[in-house]
């Protein structure tokens, strides 16, 4: 009996040997088999049958790195699949189990919960309490990007050293002293020659500007509104033509600026009060917060605005009355060089809360009132347009006749004639389109087209056509400042992005992301210290970046520029209190050289070397920047070592900078020192 239990346990001990050689041998092969036969197209799927029929497990060929949907797959090829394999029973074997164990996947933790960033409750409902959530600069600075980058990280590139432009250029404008496009112009007549005219592609700038001889750091703002020095900008032709006007006056080796003009000739302060005293309504710092000064002289205007907390776009063409708005940007105020001629300026729709003309010698009703009318499509419904002229108050036959035009035009475009006092006469622009709707058939100038939009503006011809306002009311209802600042406007909906966050959301979003940089700036890099005044956004997106150096209490004025490559947030940026400029970065910009202190650019090479050759964007900004500015840019590392080389051999000091998010960032900082003297 015993001898034949020990036989029985010998059978059942063999048997059990040659099963597990088999199940071994047959992993073995497979395993094999797979490796062998997987080129990356085909992999092999292993099933194994030794767990509960519920919860069958796969393993893959070492190769295999795609994902399956695992109750798919077993649910269509499990049962053809097992039918193939051996019939091998479950093994106790602690061996067997732990070669099971070795092909079953690992398990997979389970996936992680969502968090609710919409703006709908769980009910279905619109609510304004939702979570901001963190703000991704990837999503935002990446707004126009379709490809990924070519470049490899790290790439060493070789930049020629750029040699320093002749003497004659230190004032140079690209785009506005192109002397050969202007000569083949058929007519200037229109005033086609204070226009656009860029230099054709390969024929730009390509070498360094340089300063006026003498030139010394600007003298910082406060004090600049008053004086500035002779030497950095040494044009005396608007003293001799505007000495009487109590415009600018030269005192050693500074000019001052005591604060008149043409039509205020005792001060602008003393004229802003009348202004408000004649439109209560007007409340500068408060109703009022963007305006456009056109024709705006040494922009004192603009410069006496800026107390009452109101910013002021100051425009004048480039004309004999030469470098007006250099002054002003060496003042520190606001402005650029732009002319009304043929082209609809650089502005959005409902920009402006006020639009002031103080004989600014533009014949507002020639060609049908086209000029009055690129007006009225910048001014904000209910907006004012204030004009202080000869016509206003004079008692000739001409200049009365003048006044019954622009009567005659004002009233066809719906404006009401608010006051009329002294020199200055005052209109208010309507709210809604019912006045232009109930004009008589025939009246001139007619609606434009309902598929005309009056935000395209870039290189966009005159129309003589009235704007019509938006149904819904955006741009009209904007809060008061400073609310405005932080309030997401309506016009919000109307900007065309792919967005699949609430615009509301992304808007909070940005302004979060911007003001926690720059008190970063503030209170690591010191930037209360800097003696920033000029500061332009080359990639401005809603604004944030500007709203938040108010926020921090920097004493500075941000222009906006928004580049044509992306979406056009530009009448956002206006809603918000704030100045822009619609933009292409293939181009030079409308300002006179060393006009700023700091340039920003967040996310804009990775974009623009798609389109624009990365040097000329640096030389440009080299041009505009003022000796002992700053530059700092924000952008993807593929681009950092050409920048870099770019700025050194421009005779920048540069320095290359970790985010806040660590050295293992897809982005890096580039902060870039423009010397007085060049090496």
């Amino acid at each position: 009996m015993k001898a034949l239990n020990s036989g029985g346990d010998l059978l059942k001990s063999s048997s059990t040997f040659i099963k597990i050689s088999v199940f071994i041998f047959i992993s073995l092969a497979f395993f094999y088999l797979g490796k062998r036969w997987s080129d990356g197209s085909q992999q092999l799927i292993f099933f194994n049958s030794h767990q509960s029929p519920q919860t069958p497990s796969v393993s893959l060929s070492p190769n295999f790195n795609y994902t399956f949907n695992l109750s798919s797959l077993v649910n269509q090829s499990v049962s053809s699949q097992i039918q193939t394999l051996p019939s091998i029973p479950p093994l106790s074997n602690p061996q067997a189990n732990s070669d099971e164990q070795l092909l079953a996947p690992p398990v997979l933790p389970p996936p992680p919960v969502v968090q609710r960033m919409g703006v709908v409750d769980e009910n279905g409902v619109m609510t304004d309490d939702f979570e901001i959530g963190e703000f991704d600069p990837d999503s935002f600075e990446k707004w126009n990007e379709t490809e990924e980058a070519v470049e490899e990280v790290g790439a060493r590139v070789s930049v020629k050293k750029f040699r320093l432009c002749r003497e004659s250029m230190r004032e140079y404008i690209p785009c506005l002293d192109n002397v050969e496009a202007i000569k083949r112009l058929n007519s200037t007549e229109k005033g086609e020659k204070f226009e656009r005219h860029c230099p054709e592609k390969g024929h730009g700038l390509n070498c360094l500007v340089p300063p006026p001889k003498g030139y010394r750091p600007p003298i910082p703002w406060p004090r600049s509104r008053d004086e500035v020095w002779f030497s950095n900008v040494p044009h005396t032709r608007l003293v001799e033509d505007k000495g009487g006007q109590n415009w600018i006056t030269v005192d050693k080796d500074k000019f001052k600026f005591p604060g008149g003009g043409t039509q205020f000739i005792h001060g602008a302060k003393q004229y802003l009060d009348q202004i408000e005293k004649m439109v209560p309504e007007i409340a500068f710092g408060r109703h009022t917060r963007v305006v456009l000064d056109v024709g705006c002289g040494v922009a004192s205007f603009g410069a006496y605005l800026l107390s009452r907390n109101v910013l002021t776009m100051s425009i004048a063409p480039k004309d004999v009355h030469e470098n007006q708005i250099q002054f002003a940007l060496e003042r520190g105020v606001p402005a650029m060089v732009a002319a009304f001629a043929t082209r609809r300026l650089l502005y959005p729709s409902q920009a402006f809360d006020l639009v002031h003309c103080s004989r600014c010698r533009i014949n507002w009703t020639r060609d049908d009132g086209i000029l009055l009318l690129e007006i009225n499509r910048m001014l904000r419904a209910g907006g004012y347009f204030a004009w202080a002229a000869q016509p206003v108050y004079k008692h000739e036959v001409l200049l009365e006749e003048q006044w019954e035009e622009m009567v005659n035009l004002t009233n066809r475009l719906c404006w009401n004639l608010v006051k009329k006092e002294g020199y200055i006469a005052i209109w208010q622009k309507p709210f809604n389109n019912s006045c232009y709707k109930n004009r008589e058939a025939g009246t001139q100038p007619p609606l434009c087209e309902p598929k005309d939009d009056p935000d395209n503006v870039w290189y966009v011809g005159l129309k003589a056509c009235l704007t019509r306002l938006p149904e819904d009311g955006y741009g009209a209802n904007v809060t008061t400042w400073p609310a405005r600042l932080q309030n997401p406007p309506d016009r919000l909906q109307s900007i065309q992005i792919d967005s699949y966050i609430s615009r509301k959301e992304l808007f909070k979003a940005e302004s979060k992301y911007w003001n926690e940089i720059i008190e970063s700036y503030v209170r690591a890099l010191h930037w209360k210290k800097y003696k920033l005044r000029n500061v332009l956004d080359m990639r401005a997106g809603f604004g944030g970046f500007a709203a938040a150096l108010i926020e921090n209490k920097l004493d500075c004025w941000v222009l906006n520029v928004v580049p044509v490559s992306g979406p056009n947030t530009l009448p956002v940026i206006y809603d918000r209190g704030l100045l822009g400029v619609i933009h292409d970065w293939c181009e030079p910009f409308d300002t006179y050289p060393r006009t700023y202190d700091l340039l920003h650019a967040a996310g804009l090479f990775s974009i623009e070397r798609r389109r624009c050759n990365i040097s000329s964007i640096m030389l440009e900004m080299d041009r505009i920047l003022r000796p002992g500015g700053r530059v700092y840019i924000r952008d993807s590392i593929a681009v950092m070592d050409e920048l870099q080389e770019i700025g050194k051999v421009m005779g920048w000091h540069v320095s290359l900078r970790d985010t806040s998010e660590g050295p293992h960032a897809s982005y890096r900082i580039l902060t870039c020192d423009k010397r007085l003297l060049r090496s």
